[in-house]
Protein backbone atom coordinates (compact mmCIF):
# COMPACT_ATOMS: atom_id res chain seq x y z
CA UNK A 1 0.00 0.00 0.00
CA UNK A 2 1.49 3.54 -0.61
CA UNK A 3 1.91 6.20 1.47
CA UNK A 4 -0.87 8.12 -0.51
CA UNK A 5 -3.46 5.47 0.16
CA UNK A 6 -2.35 5.05 3.76
CA UNK A 7 -2.24 9.06 4.30
CA UNK A 8 -6.20 9.05 2.37
CA UNK A 9 -7.31 6.44 4.73
CA UNK A 10 -6.02 7.93 8.06
CA UNK A 11 -7.79 11.14 6.70
CA UNK A 12 -11.47 9.40 6.30
CA UNK A 13 -10.93 8.02 9.40
CA UNK A 14 -10.31 11.08 11.55
CA UNK A 15 -13.19 12.47 9.32
CA UNK A 16 -15.62 9.67 10.17
CA UNK A 17 -15.14 9.73 13.80
CA UNK A 18 -14.84 13.33 14.34
CA UNK A 19 -17.60 14.02 12.27
CA UNK A 20 -20.32 11.52 13.60
CA UNK A 21 -18.88 12.69 17.25
CA UNK A 22 -19.47 16.22 16.42
CA UNK A 23 -23.02 15.98 14.88
CA UNK A 24 -24.13 13.25 17.88
CA UNK A 25 -23.35 16.52 20.37
CA UNK A 26 -24.95 18.64 18.21
CA UNK A 27 -28.19 16.70 17.54
CA UNK A 28 -30.37 16.72 20.98
CA UNK A 29 -30.19 20.71 19.06
CA UNK A 30 -30.83 20.42 16.00
CA UNK A 31 -34.59 20.18 14.62
CA UNK A 32 -36.50 16.90 14.16
CA UNK A 33 -35.92 16.13 10.48
CA UNK A 34 -32.68 16.95 10.50
CA UNK A 35 -32.60 14.03 13.61
CA UNK A 36 -31.42 10.46 11.95
CA UNK A 37 -32.96 7.48 13.36
CA UNK A 38 -31.10 4.45 13.12
CA UNK A 39 -32.36 1.97 10.21
CA UNK A 40 -33.38 4.77 7.91
CA UNK A 41 -32.38 7.03 4.76
CA UNK A 42 -33.53 10.05 5.92
CA UNK A 43 -32.34 13.82 6.18
CA UNK A 44 -30.28 13.03 9.55
CA UNK A 45 -28.05 10.88 7.43
CA UNK A 46 -27.46 13.42 4.97
CA UNK A 47 -26.92 15.92 7.86
CA UNK A 48 -24.53 13.51 9.43
CA UNK A 49 -22.52 12.76 6.18
CA UNK A 50 -22.34 16.62 5.75
CA UNK A 51 -20.53 16.85 9.27
CA UNK A 52 -18.23 14.36 8.10
CA UNK A 53 -17.54 15.39 4.78
CA UNK A 54 -16.67 19.27 6.47
CA UNK A 55 -14.07 17.56 8.78
CA UNK A 56 -12.89 16.10 6.19
CA UNK A 57 -11.76 18.87 4.30
CA UNK A 58 -10.47 20.50 7.54
CA UNK A 59 -8.12 17.62 7.88
CA UNK A 60 -7.27 17.78 4.38
CA UNK A 61 -6.40 21.17 4.81
CA UNK A 62 -4.42 21.26 7.96
CA UNK A 63 -2.68 18.00 6.15
CA UNK A 64 -1.61 20.25 3.06
CA UNK A 65 -0.27 23.03 5.24
CA UNK A 66 1.83 20.51 7.45
CA UNK A 67 3.03 19.17 4.66
CA UNK A 68 4.40 22.38 2.69
CA UNK A 69 5.72 23.80 6.34
CA UNK A 70 8.09 20.85 6.36
CA UNK A 71 9.45 21.60 2.86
Amino acid sequence: MSKSAVANFVHALIAVLAGNAAYFLVMPCLPLPARHVAPRLDLGLVVDFWFCLVILGIVKMVARRAGRSRL
